[in-house]
């Protein structure tokens, strides 16, 4: 028994510095994919979309709060990849982890369920996780900005909402993805595949089209959204969201599409609003689609339940395992 004991007491740190180490590779890989594509607002540069805030929320949700200090560990290489070491560089990293921190918190305490199946669920990530939580970690960064004199006052808002956006996208787009990833199980049937790949042919085909055409033709992933959301909810509907945003994103910081002749903050404003409905649409009308085929399956459960007892009753037989009336305890039936 102590040898036992022993092992698994050794074995419990090994574990833990995987998963630190495990989240650290993935909130620096999503840093790195984040900033390939920027846009410069007011001489600052952001991201239209911040994974690693998606990254970091959906560990917090999947391993609980053991993994914050590999999200801490994440947010620092990715911010000495940017800079050097500095004291302001200890405030942008509190903020990076506090941020995911309180969304998980929040998100705990209102009851969140990973597998998003229920409208509440999709409110509480959008309205608690994103962009609740996430004002902590842009108010800190371009508060430290301004504090050390590397931004002008008169640009902290449009900067601070530009940062707010990009963290907030990070966690509405990449967070339901990851949680959705974790929880395959099994690969759908052979008809399903069937009907996935004809709507990831249409989606390949439209979306690029959508986003980069000059003609105002963003509208069209609407259908997709719809289609994908109506017949694989959450898995289809958000991975349709996350392509179109990446696509947008693209188009976008390079001035091409729906995108082309405006200004810097114009096409800010016009990506984040697009990325923004898009993304709400998705996680929210899947939520609603989970949740009444959930409620229609409890029904029609109950439904077969009480024709089973019906039957029962209508053949003479006692319902749950009782005894025939007059025939318990040993007393005579009958006359």
């Amino acid at each position: 028994m102590t040898a036992v004991v022993g092992t698994s007491d050794l074995r419990r740190p090994a574990v833990l510095a995987a998963e630190t180490a495990a989240v650290a590779a993935g909130y620096y890989a999503a840093g790195k994919l984040g900033l390939l594509r920027q846009l410069v607002v007011e001489g600052a540069i952001f991201t239209p979309i911040w994974p690693p805030s998606g990254v970091a929320v959906a560990c917090l949700l999947i391993l609980g709060l053991r993994c914050w200090a590999g999200i801490a560990l994440g947010a620092l290489l990715v911010i000495l990849s940017l800079t050097s070491l500095s004291p302001s560089v200890v405030f942008n990293l509190a903020g990076n982890t506090a941020a995911p921190v309180c969304a998980y918190l929040m998100l705990r305490k209102v009851g969140f369920r990973n597998d998003l199946a229920r409208l509440r669920d999709g409110l509480a990530l959008v309205f608690l996780g994103a962009l609740t939580a996430m004002l902590l970690s842009s108010t800190v960064g371009v508060g430290v900005l301004l504090v050390t004199d590397q931004l002008p006052a008169h640009a902290f808002w449009p900067v601070w909402l530009a940062w707010w956006v990009g963290d907030a996208m990070g966690v509405l787009i990449v967070t339901p993805v990851l949680l959705v990833v974790h929880a395959a199980r099994r690969p759908p049937p052979l008809t399903r595949w069937k009907e996935a790949a004809g709507l990831a042919v249409i989606a390949l085909g439209l979306i690029p089209l959508a986003t980069n055409s000059r003609v105002s033709l963003l509208f069209l992933v609407y259908p997709l959204l719809i289609w994908s959301a109506l017949r694989f909810q959450l898995a289809g509907s958000m991975l349709c969201a996350l392509v179109t945003s990446v696509l947008a994103t693209v188009a976008a910081t390079d001035g091409v599409g729906p995108f082309a002749g405006l200004t810097r903050v114009e096409v800010m404003s016009k990506l984040q609003a697009f990325n923004g409905t898009m993304a709400l649409t998705a996680l929210l009308l899947s939520a609603v689609i989970t949740e009444q085929r959930n409620t229609r399956r409890s029904v029609e459960r109950a439904c077969h339940e009480l024709v089973e007892v019906l039957e029962h009753l209508t053949a003479g037989d006692a319902p749950y395992g009782r005894p025939p009336k007059g025939k318990d305890d040993g007393q005579p039936g009958g006359s």
